[in-house]
């Protein structure tokens, strides 16, 4: 349970400004500021809403936005510099676990034959066993979000299920979010890697069908995360504890009752946010199987560098490669649980 406002000192920032990148995993954000979770912890929060996620990361490194909803692996990439120069970047808390759909163009799950089912191999393989057949005459152009995002390694990890060489056999690239379902739907693409709602809109349209889901291939992990510079937290650690109960008061509001998932719902499909693109939800219900995405409670919130493991190995691998050693501290300080129990009481 978060503290009372008035056993916790004053934040040192009232206003602030969270990037966001329209995707369910946004909730936790969205509900606070349309909640007043906000606002009852003495901050006044407006919400940024960015396209892709090279421009939300730069902002932040910028200091043009206070924080943001990141992709998990993107403060250890930003620490890194793998993409930029390095930034030191926390993950205070996590905002989901699961959400991501493998899609495919409806013409080429057709064609293959791949279907969603309750092992992602077999749609991997089927798609497999077509491009060494008949196959089409060219590699399938197949998009995800980030370099380094879960989606581009469970696109790949799932591509290998099926005996498809990531970088021979099919063409990756990166696109952000709000653009898969346009692209697909123009044939630029064949398929990709991203988080609801993208996936289920393609199907909805009848543009695509999902194969797989993040949920099958990497079980709970987490997806989506708060994220800030290091030197942003050191600067305001009462702002961000204030950050912090705002939105595990966000999650068990919207723990309590279904109700509040359908307000929640509507909260999201407000044009600043998710807008026409998530009309054919009807809740925000969306743990249920496939996807089992988690958007709240107790379990889901706090950060440990263990959680973090699944997806900093192909970073690990990556680096290695490279003739460059990986410092297993930068994973800890990361994705430290150390804020979120200061400012939960945990």
């Amino acid at each position: 349970m978060s503290q009372p406002q008035h056993h916790a000192a004053s934040p040192e920032l009232e206003r602030l400004t969270l990037g966001f990148v329209p995707l369910l995993d946004a909730a936790l954000l969205i509900v606070a500021r349309e909640r007043g979770c906000f606002a009852a912890q003495g901050l006044d929060v407006s919400l940024s809403r960015e396209n892709a996620w090279a421009t939300l990361r730069d902002k932040v490194a910028a200091g043009l936005l206070d924080g943001a909803q990141m992709l998990a692996p993107m403060p250890l990439a930003m620490s890194l510099g793998l993409g930029r120069a390095p930034c030191e970047t926390l993950a205070p808390l996590l905002l989901s676990r699961n959400g991501n759909t493998v899609t495919l163009s409806a013409s080429l799950c057709q064609a293959s034959g791949a279907t969603l089912g309750s092992d992602p191999a077999d749609s991997a393989l089927a798609l497999g066993n077509w491009l060494r057949g008949a196959g089409s005459g060219r590699r399938p152009r197949l998009a995800m979000v980030y370099p380094y995002s879960c989606q581009h390694y469970q696109l790949r990890e799932w591509l290998t299920l099926g005996d498809i060489a990531p970088d021979r056999d099919v063409e990756l690239v990166a696109l952000p979010p709000p653009r898969m379902v346009e692209a697909l739907r123009d044939g630029q693409i064949d398929g990709f890697c991203a988080g609801e709602p993208w996936g289920t809109l393609a199907r909805h349209c009848g543009v695509g069908r999902l194969v797989a889901t993040g949920a099958q291939l990497w079980h709970d992990h987490p997806e989506k995360v708060l994220g800030m510079t290091r030197s942003w937290a050191q600067r305001y650690p009462a702002t961000l504890a204030a950050l912090l109960r705002a939105l595990v008061a966000a999650s068990d509001w919207l723990a309590a009752s279904p109700d509040h998932r359908r307000q929640a719902r509507e909260w999201l499909a407000l044009p600043p946010y998710l807008d026409r693109s998530i009309r054919h939800l009807a809740t925000l219900d969306s743990n249920t199987a496939p996807i089992h995405q988690h958007l709240y409670g107790a379990d889901m919130l706090r950060p440990t560098p263990q959680a973090a493991l699944h997806f900093a190995q192909p970073i690990v691998r990556q680096l290695e490669a490279e003739g460059s050693r990986f410092d297993p501290a930068l994973l800890a300080a990361c994705y430290s649980p150390v804020h979120f129990d200061a400012a939960t009481h945990h």
